[in-house]
């Protein structure tokens, strides 16, 4: 209390007698957290134990399983465990798996991880401008704003990790100092293993400074007792890096001519003849072992064309993850990756007989997620890169988390309808009655009732029904109930109807924002309109229910073959979830993306081409202004946007996936 002065006690009393809740900089004023030794001071940093109590507006919410790939196709797993790859914001996920509840994970994930690797998006869009001395720095999340971003994460993750687990952070130069002494902070600076530099020899000179070629990775264990597989060097013939007292013990064991031909080499600095690499590796074998720098072929980045490019931005080479998984994991272990991204982590844990989650907030990583899983028979083998992988992948399914399709929760059975909703609006289930008046749970510490909206099909949540239930409750409801109800169920266009100071809220599906129930307003995720920006920070508060654009298109015979002709593209979200710069938006002006899978083979889509928004709809430029801009967005709307497709790359039937910038999807198929 000695940081407080007289006015602030006064305030806090005066909260205490009002029942309402502290602000976050006073908690840390009454409730410091101590550190032994020393710590990154930022604003905004929030205290683990209110973070895990969902003080910061996010909680945990239910997986929906969008589709389940299984049977003779897809084998399962002896212990009916699947893989999973979860489309939403990767903090809820977090959350979810740490509350351990949600059917679908229970006891399967929080404290069984094995292997995090994350890739996060390290301000590869920053822009640091001189003049005069200053800089600006145009970054979507700024310095302190990513590390604590970041630092949430790996506080949850550190908590579902396995006690012999482990976690690796891949970051460029810009943040790397910053988050190495987070990661002390929060793993404990004696859990630090290694910092590798995965250095890359690809085009590219520095003016004014060395070239920047290399990434840092940082490598941490939750305890003492976690796994590691030493490696043996692979890349010897082509960089030998061999300890020199080795090196000159191997040449002695050689015969006189070769050990001559060897040490002229050495001695003039010329490459050893590559017969000569191959004998010194194939008899001293065991004497080198992978260092903390990597530098070679398998694991240097992608280039357009090769095998396993997926045209991703940031996208990974497999030789990088196979190294890292094959080091800390046993087959069977489970391996977490919460930034998704190109899926590399997923596909080479596949490959490697591991069980893997993967989650990502943007349709593109999600839809070349899926699409990589489903052809991974056809991708390179790991050890023999000439070579196939040949099999299909393990059951795995695809779940959608922060955002639902309403049909699909309204046609839950009823005790996983209970289930589902409980998770959205923060209710435990559990029987209790009032006055033998029986709820299905609690949110706090008011009672919950789960509306059984398909007994009841024509009762309504009306003055009569609540009058009935308030007669039998009354006062012993401390002040207030909830209902849980589809909203086409309840009659009341208010949140909640006072009776005898009584307070009835309506929770309802679809749900929008109840300000004095959450500490943060709803916030959706955004996608981008662009690809180069699919890697831009974003998060989610709440959940919300897809609203399906609404989209009028046609296929059509052109010059080169077939196009798609877009002639409107509108959206139906509600005005109270849009910015305010999206309160004008009309028509093609709220289109994200258009996804395209050109041989449909009716049973998955697996995207073959991603059309940005910005690719497809007009650009400002220098010389324009904001009404030439309106005006080529009113012809537009006349004469539509265009999708042009080769005839010779397409099958029988196409899906195409429309989604704008809230998330929402709209498909459809055509017959060619």
């Amino acid at each position: 209390m000695k940081n407080l002065n007289k006015y602030d006690k006064e305030y806090l009393i005066k909260l205490l007698k009002d029942e309402k809740d502290f602000p976050l900089d006073y908690k840390y004023k009454l409730f410091p957290t101590k550190q032994k030794e020393y710590e990154l001071a930022y604003e905004g940093k929030m205290r683990k134990e209110d973070l895990i109590a969902n003080e910061d507006g996010v909680f945990p919410v239910p997986l929906q399983v969008e589709k389940v790939f299984n049977g003779d196709e897809y084998k399962m797993f002896d212990d009916d465990w699947k893989n999973m790859i979860v489309f939403g914001d990767n903090l809820q996920f977090l959350k979810t798996v740490y509350e351990n509840k949600d059917p679908l994970i229970k006891n399967k994930v929080k404290g069984k991880v094995k292997l995090i690797y994350i890739d996060p998006p390290f301000a590869t869009a920053d822009e640091f401008k001189n003049k005069e001395g200053a800089k600006a720095y145009t970054d979507k999340k700024k310095g302190a704003e990513f590390v604590e971003f970041l630092r949430r994460r790996l506080i949850l993750a550190r908590e579902i990790l396995a006690d012999d687990g482990c976690i690796f952070v891949h970051l460029d130069q810009k943040m790397s100092h910053y988050i190495k002494i987070l990661m002390d902070e929060v793993f404990g600076k004696q859990s630090f293993v290694n910092e590798i530099i995965w250095g890359y020899r690809i085009q590219g000179v520095g003016k004014k400074f060395w070239a920047r070629k290399h990434d840092t990775i940082f490598y941490y264990r939750k305890s003492g007792n976690y796994t590691f597989y030493p490696e043996k060097e692979k890349n010897i013939y082509e960089n030998p890096f061999i300890d020199t007292k080795v090196q000159k013990s191997i040449i002695e064991k050689l015969k006189e001519k070769d050990r001559k031909i060897i040490t002229e080499n050495l001695d003039n600095n010329n490459s050893i003849p590559y017969r000569y690499k191959k004998y010194l590796f194939d008899t001293y074998y065991s004497e080198v072992y992978v260092r903390d720098v990597w530098d070679c072929d398998y694991t240097k980045p992608l280039i357009s064309g090769s095998a396993e490019y997926f045209n991703y931005p940031t996208q990974k080479p497999e030789g990088l993850f196979a190294r890292i998984i094959k080091s800390t994991t046993n087959k069977n272990d489970i391996v977490l990756d919460f930034f998704g991204g190109s899926g590399s982590t997923m596909a080479v844990a596949e490959k490697l007989g591991r069980k893997w989650i993967t989650c990502d907030l943007g349709k593109l990583s999600h839809y070349t997620m899926q699409k990589r899983i489903l052809q991974i028979q056809d991708s390179k083998d790991l050890e023999n890169l000439k070579e196939k992988y040949g099999k299909k992948a393990k059951s795995f399914v695809t779940a959608q988390l922060g955002m639902y399709d309403l049909k699909k929760a309204l046609d839950l059975e009823w005790k996983k309808y209970q289930e589902f909703v409980s998770g959205l609006f923060e209710v435990e289930v559990k029987k209790n009655i009032i006055s033998g008046f029986e709820f299905d749970g609690k949110k706090g510490d008011y009672p919950v009732k789960i509306f059984d909206y398909r007994k009841f099909k024509d009762s309504s949540i009306n003055e009569s029904y609540l009058k009935e239930m308030h007669s039998v409750v009354g006062k012993k409801a401390s002040g207030r109930v909830y209902i849980i109800s589809p909203a086409n169920f309840v009659d009341f266009l208010t949140n909640y109807h006072d009776i005898d100071g009584i307070k009835y809220y309506f929770l309802k599906i679809p749900y929008h924002v109840i300000k004095e129930l959450h500490k943060m307003p709803f916030q959706k995720l955004r996608q981008p309109q662009s690809k180069k920006k699919v890697n831009d920070l974003d998060e989610a508060v709440g959940f919300h229910f897809i609203r399906h654009p609404e989209v009028k298109s046609q296929l059509k015979k052109n010059k080169n073959g077939l196009k798609i002709l877009i002639k409107s593209f509108i959206s139906h979200e509600l005005e109270s979830d849009k910015t305010q710069d999206e309160k004008g938006m009309k028509n093609f002006e709220t289109l994200s993306a258009v996804f395209v899978d050109k041989n449909y083979n009716g049973k998955a889509f697996e995207m073959d081409e991603a059309f940005f928004a910005d690719e497809l709809l007009p650009k400002k430029s220098k010389k324009s202004d904001d009404e030439n801009i309106k005006k080529e967005l009113k012809k537009l709307q006349k004469k539509g946007l265009e999708i042009n497709l080769k005839k010779s790359e397409l099958g029988k039937q196409i899906m195409v996936i429309y989604t704008d910038i809230y998330g929402n999807d709209f498909t459809e198929t055509f017959d060619i």
